[in-house]
């Protein structure tokens, strides 16, 4: 799959998961399993192609969710820009209400437990990853994204792991 055609399958998986969490008789991973039959059902990617998009953005959701809390004075917008390091108006391309909505702490409470059991996955050059700024496990090199991107190998020293900072 190109790596056009993954980043609009993150993008779609995510609006679908969206949609399938406003449903609060959802839980996070029935909702899951209904984004990825939606996005399956659109065409054009196989099912292990769809499970990897799904563990692309839960990681990213599972992140955003277990930040540290702004402060009760901060702006949500405020927080948002600190977690990505960048202004959130440089966001491109990108649902970040629905992302917001989907990383709202109170949901991802009762996804913690569903995801309690789950190994913590690194950032890996070549997978996909919503907008953020990232640093090089290897060197600390930092690279920002401005919508969703594939991870590239890091430009300084050519390392392929990768945390949000």
């Amino acid at each position: 799959m190109g790596e056009n055609k993954l980043i609009e399958a993150y993008d779609d998986l995510m609006g679908h998961l969206y949609e399938a969490m406003d449903d609060t008789l959802h839980s996070v991973a029935d909702a899951l399993e209904i984004a990825k039959e939606k996005t399956s059902a659109l065409g054009g990617h196989t099912q292990e192609e769809i499970n990897k998009i799904a563990d692309y953005v839960m990681r990213d959701v599972e992140h955003v969710a277990t930040a540290p809390a702004a402060p009760a004075h901060q702006q949500k917008n405020d927080s948002w820009s600190e977690w990505l390091k960048f202004d959130i108006d440089l966001i491109e391309n990108f649902a970040l209400n629905a992302f917001m909505d989907i990383a709202d702490k109170t949901k991802v409470k009762l996804a913690a437990l569903e995801m309690e059991a789950k190994l913590y996955h690194p950032y890996k050059s070549g997978e996909v990853a919503g907008p953020g700024t990232f640093v090089c496990d290897a060197c600390g090199k930092q690279i920002a994204f401005k919508s969703t991107s594939i991870l590239p190998a890091c430009p300084e020293c050519k390392g392929d792991s990768f945390s949000r900072c």
